[in-house]
């Protein structure tokens, strides 16, 4: 894909470009570990992981488990994920907020969301 303000993504840049992934409006996500719980939403997704705009994003290396669907109708995904970039906020500029990668999620649920990113992105 080329390389542009739409394409951010949230792995780590060796593999920026390997995966499909598409920015999203409206993916809600839950997240939560031993300390608190939040909820935020995903504004770009692909089979590595997503980003998610939160004016409190958690420190880069934190792990924790999120909770999240495929649209309204799917199933919950849930899986451990890992912070790997942070971006603060700073007024009039990109949403703040953290990216993750996913750390346990199987191949087939890698594939659904491939399906389901290139799903979303040819009804644009």
């Amino acid at each position: 894909m080329e390389n542009g303000k739409d394409d951010q993504y949230v792995v780590l840049r060796s593999d920026r470009r390997k995966n499909l992934r598409k920015q999203l409006l409206v993916l809600k996500v839950k997240g939560e570990d031993k300390k608190s719980a939040f909820f935020g939403y995903a504004k770009t997704l692909g089979r590595g992981g997503m980003f998610i705009a939160s004016v409190n994003p958690r420190k880069v290396g934190e792990e924790f488990e999120i909770t999240f669907k495929l649209g309204d109708k799917g199933p919950d995904i849930r899986c451990k994920c890992s912070v790997v970039w942070v971006r603060e906020y700073t007024p009039h500029k990109e949403d703040p907020g953290m990216g993750i990668k996913f750390i346990d999620l199987d191949d087939a649920t890698r594939d659904k969301i491939d399906e389901w990113v290139k799903k979303m992105a040819e009804k644009r």
